[in-house]
């Protein structure tokens, strides 16, 4: 019994540390080190209260002043009309690239991987806390909701830094 209680404390301990780590990523702006151009496929990085953590594609439709803002185009967001697309105006700290997918034979996913996973129409950054058969239950620390989600709605979380796709340290 000793040795479970270990484990669970243990387990517990790595995921409240991971989730450190996530917060960490949600909160500090996107590390933008180019300039977008019309048409580009990027994600935007939601700042607003109850979407932090969340990456919603999008297409820049323009520009605004010296590429310090955007007018972007949303892939699944629409108008209160559910049929138009919205539009919004973009900071550049809430935009970055679309990630590169990296294939699942290349890596399979584990516990204690931070992810993203598709839900709401858009992505969410977790982080895998158990495999059960062959879903995956994920821990989201910005909403302190644990929910089990089939493979096919994960991806790895990847961070746009210098340039280039890294995966986050996890301390």
């Amino acid at each position: 019994m000793a040795k479970r209680n270990d484990a669970e404390k243990d387990h517990k301990l790595r995921v409240n540390l991971i989730s450190k780590n996530i917060r960490k990523l949600v909160y500090k702006g996107q590390e933008t080190t180019r300039i977008f151009q019309m048409n580009d496929e990027v994600e935007v990085a939601s700042e607003e209260k109850g979407y932090l953590g969340s990456y919603y594609k999008a297409t820049i439709l323009y520009p605004i002043g010296t590429c310090s803002d955007y007018r972007v185009k949303y892939k699944n967001l629409v108008h209160d009309d559910q049929t138009t697309p919205l539009e919004w105006f973009i900071r550049v700290s809430e935009l970055r690239p679309v990630p590169p997918e990296i294939p699942r034979e290349t890596k399979p996913m584990e516990t204690y991987d931070i992810v993203d996973v598709y839900d709401n129409e858009g992505w969410w950054i977790g982080v895998i806390t158990a495999k059960v058969e062959q879903e995956y239950r994920v821990y989201f620390p910005t909403s302190k909701q644990e929910i089990v989600y089939s493979a096919d709605k994960l991806r790895f979380h990847q961070e746009w830094s210098d340039g280039k796709w890294i995966f986050p340290s996890l301390g």
